[in-house]
Formats: C-alpha cells, sequence, structure tokens
C-alpha cells in the first residue's frame, strides 16, 4: 500500500499535507516536515483502526511518498 502526500503552504503560513489515497486524512504544521508528519501518523492511525474492525484483509506494507 502506498501513499501519495500532497503538500503546500496556506497564505497564512502555515504547511497543509494531505494523504490523497485515503479521503480526508489531512493535516496542518508550522512547516512542510510537521505537517507530513502529522499527515503519516493520521493515514497509519486510519489504516490501523480499519485493521481493528476487520476492513482490511491482510496487514498492509506501508509507504509514502511527498510529493
Amino acid at each position: 500500500m502506498k501513499f501519495t502526500i500532497e503538500y503546500e503552504q496556506e497564505e497564512d503560513g502555515r504547511w497543509l499535507a494531505e494523504v490523497l489515497e485515503l479521503p480526508g486524512v489531512l493535516a496542518y504544521g508550522k512547516d512542510m516536515e510537521e505537517a507530513i508528519a502529522h499527515a503519516q501518523a493520521l493515514a497509519l492511525w486510519v489504516v490501523a483502526d480499519r485493521l481493528e474492525h476487520s476492513e482490511s484483509v491482510s496487514p498492509p506494507t506501508i509507504s509514502f511518498a511527498a510529493v
């Protein structure tokens, strides 16, 4: 399972990172690295929740690519 993280800087200076393959998984940070780290953590939480509730057949191999 590969996730793509798209990020951009908002007008107010904050950074926003979004995991494209998981709708609604986006996070803000004070810099690009923090926003990406928060988005990755949230994505892992969503995947763990899906595994816990048997929404996924087998444990995935996960990788992230920032674009």
